[in-house]
C-alpha cells in the first residue's frame, strides 16, 4: 500500500466515521418508528452522540458518537438512562478510543460494565477504482423484485458465521434482524447487492453512502457456498461503486481478528480505532 493512500487515524478523522454511523442509526430508527407508530421508539441527542431505542432487543438499540467533542451534562446521561428503563431495557454505549476518555470514567463510575470491543477499519478512495469478480460471480444492485431474495441471503448467511477470532455476544432472532434491516435499508443512501453464481443468490451485501463515507454495513455468504470468492465480489464492487458515487474513504467495523477483518485487511483496510462496548443491565436484569 503506497503511504499516499495511507490514514492517518486523529480525532477528526474518527468524528467524521462517528457522524456516519449516528446519522445511519437515525435513519434506521426513523423507520422503526414508521414502520411501527405503536413502538415507542427513541430518537435522544446526547452531547455529539445518539441515543436509539428502535424495538426490545433490535440491533439498533444503542448510543453513539459520544465524546467526539461535544460533552453532555449529568442530567443529560439521568434522562438517556431514564428512558432505557421505561422501555426496560440495557444501556449500551459504543465508545471510540478516539473519544474523551472521561466519557469512559463517567460510564464506569455509574456502573457500566466493558463487555467488548469491535474494529473500525478505513480504506481511501480513488476515482478510477475498478471492481474485480470472482469468475462465475454475478453482482447486482437490489431492486424491490429482489428485496426478499437478498433479505433471506442476508440473515440466512449471519445465521452460520464464519468462527475465527473473539466470538460476538450478540445473537438475534430471525425476525428481530428482519426488522433492523429493513429499517436500515430505507435510509437515504443505501444499497443492498445480490450475489449470484449460475443463477442462484448466494450471498449480499449493503453499502451506504453519506457525505463522502462508504459505509460497509454487513455481507453474507451461505455457508454451501463459501470460499468461492463471493464476499471479495462483493467487497469490490462496492468499494468500486463508493469510489465512482465521489467517496473518499470506505468504513467497516468488524469483530477484532474476525475472517472480515482480514478479509478487508488484505486489500489494503488499515485499524483506525476501536470502539469499547459498555453496558449497564436493564433495570429488571
Amino acid at each position: 500500500m503506497s503511504t499516499e493512500l495511507s490514514l492517518f487515524a486523529g480525532t477528526d478523522l474518527a468524528a467524521r466515521v462517528e457522524r456516519a454511523d449516528r446519522s445511519l442509526m437515525a435513519e434506521g430508527a426513523r423507520a422503526a418508528a414508521r414502520r411501527n407508530p405503536q413502538e415507542n421508539v427513541l430518537l435522544q441527542p446526547i452531547g455529539s452522540g445518539l441515543a436509539v431505542w428502535a424495538g426490545a432487543a433490535s440491533p439498533l438499540d444503542k448510543v453513539v458518537g459520544v465524546g467526539m467533542g461535544d460533552d453532555f451534562e449529568d442530567s443529560t446521561l439521568d434522562a438517556v438512562e431514564q428512558a432505557y428503563a421505561e422501555r426496560d431495557a440495557p444501556v449500551q454505549f459504543e465508545v471510540s478510543t478516539l473519544a474523551d476518555p472521561s466519557v469512559v470514567e463517567r460510564l464506569t463510575r455509574r456502573g457500566y460494565l466493558l463487555t467488548g470491543f469491535e474494529n473500525v477499519l478505513g480504506l481511501r478512495l480513488e476515482a478510477d477504482r475498478q471492481a474485480n469478480r470472482a469468475e462465475g460471480v454475478e453482482v447486482s444492485a437490489v431492486g424491490t423484485e429482489d428485496f426478499e431474495t437478498w433479505l433471506d441471503a442476508m440473515i440466512d448467511g449471519f445465521a452460520t458465521p464464519d468462527t475465527q477470532g473473539v466470538a460476538s455476544n450478540e445473537d438475534f432472532p430471525r425476525e428481530i434482524l428482519d426488522d433492523a434491516m429493513r429499517d436500515m435499508a430505507s435510509a437515504e443512501g443505501f444499497t443492498g447487492l445480490l450475489a449470484r453464481i449460475d443463477g442462484v443468490p448466494v450471498g449480499g451485501a449493503s453499502l451506504r453512502l453519506a457525505e463522502g463515507v462508504a459505509q460497509l454495513c454487513g455481507a453474507a455468504t451461505l455457508p454451501a457456498f463459501r470460499r468461492r470468492g463471493v464476499q471479495a465480489t462483493l467487497l469490490s464492487t462496492r468499494l468500486a461503486t463508493a469510489a465512482a458515487a465521489g467517496c473518499d474513504l470506505a468504513v467497516v467495523s468488524t469483530l477484532p481478528g474476525s475472517k472480515s477483518q482480514q478479509n478487508v485487511q488484505r486489500i489494503g483496510f488499515q485499524l483506525l480505532y476501536a470502539r469499547a462496548i459498555l453496558v449497564r443491565p436493564a433495570p429488571s436484569s
